[in-house]
């Protein structure tokens, strides 16, 4: 398994569709994943820092882990299969006692980066989704991929944040 971060979220200009964007530790490869706008609203939200007045559903599930005595270890993203991610949620006990739980990736990463908890990505994912960040590597992909990432604003999700705050 390689750790990854979220890097951010983008939204693909064909579709209007967004895109988690997670990057490996050392900047080298970054593997976007296609959401939903309810899971890139969560994910902004936290990336942002922006407060709400009510505990939005990944906010609920974390406390449902926590009021339980469990805590949140890491998620694993650890397939895909015809475009589609898997995911599961590590949460142990007191004692230790770990359990996985299916996950959509976009929950997953939304409910992990509340509690600061680490991301893989198994290696075939890896290998079937990644685009090269590393000017060394393959610049041409490289640089087509930061112009794209650059272009986002902003104001490319006030909808998607005003959507979710009518919910």
């Amino acid at each position: 398994m390689i750790e990854m971060k979220v890097m951010g979220i983008a939204l693909d200009t064909r579709t209007g569709s967004p895109i988690v964007v997670l990057q490996d530790q050392e900047n080298r490869k970054a593997l976007p994943i296609w959401i939903g706008s309810a899971e890139a609203s969560a994910i902004i939200r936290k990336i942002e820092n922006l407060k709400v007045a009510r505990p939005m559903t990944h906010d609920l599930f974390i406390n449902m882990i926590e009021k339980t005595g469990y805590t949140l270890d890491r998620i694993e993203i650890n397939d895909v299969e015809k475009e589609t991610y898997y995911a599961k949620l590590f949460i142990s006990d007191k004692d230790g006692e770990t359990v996985e739980i299916d996950a959509r990736p976009s929950d997953a990463i939304a409910i992990a980066i509340r509690v600061d908890a680490p991301i893989f990505v198994a290696p075939n994912v890896l290998s079937n989704g990644t685009v090269s960040t590393d000017l060394a590597k393959d610049e041409e992909e490289a640089k087509e991929f930061k112009k794209f990432v650059q272009t986002i604003k902003p104001s490319d999700f006030s909808k998607l944040l005003k959507d979710e705050s009518d919910q």
